[in-house]
């Protein structure tokens, strides 16, 4: 007689936007690696995007859709996205997960639940269902120091109530290893008063919830640059729950590296494969973020094309609507210019000698792997302190203020040409993806499955 053994559950929920859920089924690819079986639960609208590209036969991984409750008409921007995770969604994946549990059977069973801080309102429901949780922060763990410090911010007068601040030039530090920012740095100021408001009040809710986790899982690496140690006057460390540093495993899971919500062009590639070794210019300003606005691609546009360097561009074709006349016809040799890339394999070729980047962590991580430097451009969220880290603290970039000809020039030049930099990226590089940072990530993933295993008495049961 052949007796089966049923893998043990872990429920993943990402916040649904790419640079979340990639991350997410990066570690879903570990966790099956363990000898789990990962369940990704995401709004229909991303599990249409992914589910094709990821065979639960081939990754161990099975993703299951849940209603937003918005129609095909309304746009999915931050907005109406909380709307629908705070008043639609959590009756739905209740009741698939009360589902899950009366239909089991046999001797695997959920054995935690892992949700993204920005979809917090699934750590409620987990609770009402008897499910252990863990918190999953995708970014570097001192922007989530960042939120953690909002009641000190409001205590020391630097913001209001409502979260504008009221010195701007007020300086910012977390810690002594860590830069110093400004209250513009701040992840919530995104457009007008009102928008800024309600991501204050977003922010303030995540905080709160993650309060009361034991674990959060954070996409980062052990590095003194980020010790959680001594704190500045101002600040009070608000990390009540157990963090444990996971990046460099999230990183090297490249089986789901695949799972864009976009069609990639590949033939970027071919055309890489024509060019001189660390001659191109690569940029992209990510997923989360729209372009940049009209005038400032034109400057870049611009300044590229005067830069005689080869390049590739990723831009949405309607942003390519508002290119100077007869641009794309003019470049057609110098550069490409493509609707989405496939980034990793554009970043590890060899023509690549740099990348231009919003500086989102996802895009940050992707390079320090690739060991390319980096023109920063930083335009909202994380995306401001993870400059600061490139740029002042790692010494692995430049950020770039304005896309004039010459700003461009040289700050493509000075990070190409100045061999400390890729000396220090090395650093950076063995630091993350080093056996000595592997085997950290590792024995951090493994407490934290020693100490869910313990917390969980009694486990529910899934076929």
């Amino acid at each position: 007689m052949t007796v089966m053994t049923k893998k043990k559950i872990v429920i993943l929920i990402p916040y649904p936007a790419q640079g979340h859920v990639t991350p997410m089924l990066k570690l879903s690819s570990v966790l099956s690696n363990l000898g789990f079986r990962p369940v990704v639960i995401t709004p229909e609208f991303i599990h249409r995007r992914i589910s094709p590209r990821i065979n639960p036969k081939d990754h161990g991984i099975l993703c299951l859709p849940i209603s937003d409750g918005l129609d095909e008409q309304t746009p999915r921007d931050f907005f109406a996205i909380e709307r629908a995770m705070e008043e639609h969604m959590p009756l739905i994946l209740e009741q698939l997960l009360l589902n899950m549990i009366e239909e089991g059977g046999g001797g695997g069973g959920i054995a935690c639940m892992v949700v993204d801080l920005l979809a917090s309102w699934a750590v409620d429901v987990a609770r009402r269902c008897g499910v252990p949780v863990a918190g999953f922060w995708p970014a570097m763990h001192a922007t989530y120091r960042l939120i953690s410090a909002i009641p000190d911010l409001i205590r020391t007068g630097v913001i209001s109530e409502n979260g504008s601040p009221q010195n701007q030039s007020t300086p910012l530090c977390l810690s002594s290893n860590e830069p110093i920012l400004t209250a513009n740095d701040l992840p919530w100021l995104i457009g007008s008063p009102k928008a800024i408001n309600s991501r204050f009040k977003f922010w303030v809710r995540t905080l709160q919830r993650s309060k009361s986790l034991r674990w959060l899982l954070t996409n980062t690496f052990p590095d003194e640059y980020q010790s959680k140690a001594q704190q500045s006057i101002v600040f009070t460390n608000h990390d009540p729950q157990q963090v444990l540093e996971i990046g460099p495993l999230i990183m090297q899971a490249a089986s789901i590296s695949s799972a864009s919500f976009w069609e990639e062009d590949m033939s970027c590639l071919d055309w890489l494969d024509k060019q001189n070794v660390g001659s191109v210019v690569y940029v992209s300003f990510g997923s989360w973020v729209s372009p940049i606005g009209e005038e400032k691609i034109k400057s870049l546009a611009l300044a590229l094309e005067a830069s005689k360097r080869p390049f590739i561009w990723v831009l949405g074709h309607t942003w390519c609507r508002g290119m100077p006349d007869g641009y794309i016809e003019r470049v057609e040799v110098q550069g490409r210019i493509v609707p989405w890339a496939p980034q990793m394999e554009v970043l590890r070729h060899q023509a690549v000698g740099c990348y231009l980047t919003h500086c989102g962590w996802n895009s940050t991580m992707e390079a320090i792997q690739c060991k390319k430097p980096l023109l920063c451009y930083p335009i909202a969220g994380d995306q401001l302190l993870n400059c600061a880290y490139i740029v002042n603290v790692w010494k692995i970039g430049v950020k770039i203020e304005e896309f004039g000809v010459e700003e461009v020039e040289d700050a493509i030049r000075k990070i190409v040409e100045d061999e400390q930099v890729s000396m220090r990226i090395e650093r950076v590089n063995e630091k993350l993806f080093g056996k000595e940072g592997r085997s950290k990530a590792m024995a951090n993933l493994w407490t934290f499955i020693q100490d869910f295993d313990k917390q969980s008495k009694s486990l529910v049961v899934l076929n």
